[in-house]
């Protein structure tokens, strides 16, 4: 399979990177810094790009079997990126008439899990306070594909952590695992080139967690 990583420098565009290359792909990396990506391996094209130019951004999707982002804000100051650079990259991406587009979002974007416990309902609520722009904008950067012609899929997990790949993960389509309070970066790679193939989750948001 050919697969374009953006967000390829980031915690999971690497993970996805690294374990799309063990399972045989060719994988294009697209970054602004190549020297900040230092994953190497048979099958690996690094393009250099400035996400924000969709004109730019075509010759490293065209072709490519499906597409998987990474990209987001890392911290509150960044609100706004997530869908920013998601435009730029469905741009490119339906101009090249490549059909599959996998991003990450966030768990508090879902909806709620039923029977959530109380000390999850709360923690939540604090988190979505604190968070508020950095959800809007994964919101909005829902919006922009839920409008696109794409066949894609919004990955929704909770608190990232650096633990290794377990392979072992709860995914619900179009909502969350109840309880679900954490996942590696790692497992969240895993699950969107997992998810690649599967139709059921094709148009919908899905939540990952342990």
């Amino acid at each position: 399979m050919r697969i374009t990583v953006f967000g390829a420098t980031g915690g999971i565009g690497q993970e996805i990177v690294r374990q799309a290359l063990a399972s045989g792909h060719q994988v294009t990396a697209v970054v602004r810094d190549p020297a900040r990506f230092t994953v190497t391996g048979a099958g690996l094209e690094v393009f250099r790009a400035d996400v924000r130019d969709p004109e730019a951004l075509r010759p490293a999707v065209a072709g490519r079997d499906a597409v998987l982002s990474g990209l987001g804000a890392r911290r509150r100051a960044d609100a706004g990126i997530a869908a920013e650079l998601t435009r730029s990259v469905l741009g490119a991406v339906e101009a090249e008439g490549v059909r599959r587009l996998l991003v990450v979002s966030a768990a508090p974007v879902g909806p709620e899990p039923e029977r959530s416990p109380l000390v999850d309902r709360a923690m939540l609520g604090v988190i979505n306070a604190l968070l508020k722009p950095v959800y809007d904008d994964l919101r909005a950067m829902e919006g922009e594909l839920a409008a696109g012609a794409t066949d894609w899929t919004s990955v929704r997990p909770p608190k990232l952590t650096n633990k290794p790949l377990t392979g072992t993960y709860r995914t619900v389509v179009g909502g969350n695992p109840r309880s679900g309070r954490s996942i590696s970066r790692a497992d969240v790679a895993h699950a969107m080139l997992a998810m690649i193939d599967d139709p059921a989750t094709v148009k919908q948001g899905v939540g990952v967690a342990y």
